[in-house]
């Protein structure tokens, strides 16, 4: 649990170092999710509607733009390596970098992501409902995408492969997300979320791990 604890702690430093990947995911975040009322018109009824809908997309693509360093610096600079022989298996590796991704991506994007629905004029009354269903979703969004980061590492392309291999498995997330979001009674939506999350939770570091494995052999 040492190793573990330091090696978030290790990710949370690197972050700090390198404060401006996550920025821009946020900046992006918010520029792409302000220039839907510009596309639309300002009409509240209508981005109401889909602001649900927006943030979720627009809070996906946002939590891809890091995934290139997740491990793709440390494996150019030989870190992997040694992080591959420090005591903690190769899954545990790939867990504590996704999670320092979620706390330095998908953290930030869901405090920010209220005040952005609220900007699309969603109801106030309903964007404590909208931050519920992106909790599990950015969980998710870190896990798979960490697992396809792994995948697609020391690739030719991989930059290119990544959100091919992510995108289509976050898709139901999206779906269920967004639903969950503007439906009277989401209990169906949550536990389809809660459903994925319990999916991905331990499948995501495993897969990730063996990847990482084969990279560094």
């Amino acid at each position: 649990m040492n190793l573990f604890a330091a090696l978030i702690r290790r990710e949370l430093i690197l972050a700090l170092r390198h404060a401006g990947d996550s920025l821009a995911a946020l900046m992006f975040f918010v520029i792409a999710a302000s220039l839907f009322p510009f596309a639309l018109g300002p009409s509240p009824r209508v981005l109401a509607g889909i602001a649900p809908g927006v943030v979720w997309v627009v809070a996906l693509l946002a939590a891809l733009l890091p995934l290139n360093r997740l491990f793709g610096a440390d494996y150019e600079d030989g870190s992997l390596d040694l992080l591959m022989v420090s005591g903690l298996p190769a899954s545990a590796v790939a867990f504590g970098k996704i999670i320092g991704h979620w706390l330095t991506t998908g953290l930030p994007l869901l405090v920010i992501a209220g005040p952005v629905a609220i900007m699309l004029r969603l109801d106030a009354d309903a964007v404590p409902q909208l931050l519920g269903t992106l909790l599990p979703g950015t969980l998710l969004f870190s896990l798979v995408g960490g697992m396809s980061a792994a995948i697609t590492l020391g690739a030719r392309g991989g930059t290119v492969l990544l959100p091919l291999i992510a995108l289509p498995l976050m898709i139901p997330a999206v779906i269920f997300g967004a639903a969950g979001a503007i439906t009277a009674h989401p209990a169906a939506e949550f536990a389809m979320l809660f459903g994925l999350l319990a999916l991905f939770l331990p499948l995501a570091p495993l897969a990730a791990g063996a990847a990482l494995r084969a990279a560094v052999s």
